[in-house]
């Protein structure tokens, strides 16, 4: 519910907020702190043989920048339980983030870092929350 989407509004949800209701929360945005709020919107992109995370507007490359700042996270946060990441995002979405240039989904350049980061944690975006029993 934090306002860090790049047009500075929040997607808010109330089944996330509803299950996690009572446990600890550890935010994460890797866009924010780097480009602030509101900012330019980035897409994914292939790029040879890979996705990387290109500014619409300026048409720059920002996936090390994103990498970077996903590290700092997953290093500083090795004991969690779940990752809720938020769909369609170029950082945070799980296979369901469009490519620009492609008609394909791909995960965000975060959500990729952390399933390997974490191989056995449960990581879902917050459509999960909508048929959890929890």
């Amino acid at each position: 519910g934090e306002r860090v989407r790049y047009d500075g509004a929040t997607k808010e949800n109330i089944d996330v907020i509803k299950a996690l209701e009572g446990y600890e929360i550890v935010p994460f945005c890797p866009e924010a702190p780097l480009f602030g709020t509101p900012r330019e919107k980035i897409s994914l992109h292939v790029k040879g043989d890979t996705v990387a995370v290109i500014s619409d507007e300026t048409q720059k490359d920002v996936t090390a920048l994103l990498e970077s700042e996903t590290q700092k996270y997953i290093d500083a946060n090795e004991e969690l339980d779940l990752i809720v990441l938020k769909s369609k995002s170029p950082s945070c979405g799980i296979q369901s983030t469009k490519v620009k240039n492609s008609d394909t989904l791909a995960s965000g350049i975060s959500a990729s870092m952390f399933k390997k980061a974490y191989p056995k944690l449960l990581i879902v975006d917050e459509n999960y929350f909508k048929e959890c029993e929890c």
